[in-house]
């Protein structure tokens, strides 16, 4: 999933547009996209459209944004969202493993009540410092958690600090995306505001694939196309890939634990990546061998 565009809930002509975009996933939102006195109307009218099939044949990973566990809103959302086709409901804010867990357990009756069959995952969104102090254990507080994702917004406003203050988000980051490989799950990239901005927005995309995050955020479309091209296993990365699962084929056939591919040395932690990287490419319907 390089590329996840939001769509807002309270607008139900977007639908159809956002599935058929390019993005890799889409985020329909019922939290900061919906004003308060609209949030029952947006609910059920994305219920209804979750329920009438307008899902069917959909390529996107399908993610709903609830509104947070401390609002009145959070049970009638996820009653309302956890319908066959939906992939991961979006917590944001959670503040205690009993927030995720609660989540959880809702999401469950849920699905028991609506007759949907696949277990629906959870994405956590990291938005204040108690969450990110937590961020490790928030995600392990459920099978459930398929990942934490960044929201650098929500949590440097507050705080009086620069959202585009290059140490303060990589520091910030690099918090998140330890927490997350403790806990064995993705780290989602931060939405980017000025959308005006593209090269900003790569900027900060190239900074998040690095640090081994799976994608970014996308706010507008216009952020789609970056977001897949960044985020695209590159054809020397392909290349590379394959000749390092080359070698540990003939190195575990020789019983060699170490060996160098292109002047690198490689081993157990290399090959896994390679894999990745392989199978992130034939996904892809790139060429990887």
């Amino acid at each position: 999933m390089r590329s996840k565009l939001f769509v807002p809930a309270s607008r139900p002509e977007l639908f159809s547009k956002a599935l058929a975009s390019a993005a890799d996933g889409l985020c329909f939102d019922l939290e900061d996209a919906v004003v308060p006195t609209r949030k029952a109307e947006a609910r059920d009218r994305l219920a209804a459209f979750l329920r009438s099939g307008g899902l069917a044949g959909a390529r996107q990973k399908i993610i709903v944004r609830i509104n947070a566990a401390s609002t009145p809103h959070f049970a009638d959302d996820i009653r309302a969202v956890a319908q066959a086709g939906v992939d991961v409901v979006n917590l944001p804010k959670p503040r205690s493993v009993d927030d995720v867990r609660a989540a959880a357990a809702a999401l469950q009756q849920a699905e028991q009540t609506n007759g949907v069959l696949a277990p629906i995952g959870l994405l956590l969104n990291i938005e204040e410092p108690v969450a990110l102090r937590l961020a490790a254990e928030l995600a392990a507080a459920s099978p459930r958690v398929v990942g934490l994702q960044m929201g650098l917004g929500d949590m440097f406003e507050p705080l009086g600090m620069a959202r585009r203050d290059a140490i303060s988000v990589q520091a910030t980051m690099f918090a998140l995306r330890m927490a997350a490989g403790e806990a064995g799950v993705y780290a989602y990239d931060s939405a980017f505001a000025d959308i005006a901005d593209a090269a900003g927005y790569r900027a900060e995309a190239e900074l998040a694939r690095r640090m081994g995050f799976l994608g970014k955020t996308c706010i507008h479309p216009s952020q789609v196309a970056i977001a897949n091209d960044v985020f695209r296993p590159t054809d020397a990365e392909i290349a590379h890939a394959r000749k390092v699962l080359q070698a540990a084929r003939e190195a575990d056939a020789s019983g060699t634990g170490a060996y160098v591919v292109d002047g690198k040395m490689v081993d157990a932690p290399f090959v896994a990546r390679a894999e990745q990287i392989v199978a992130s490419a034939r996904a892809l319907d790139l060429p990887a061998g």
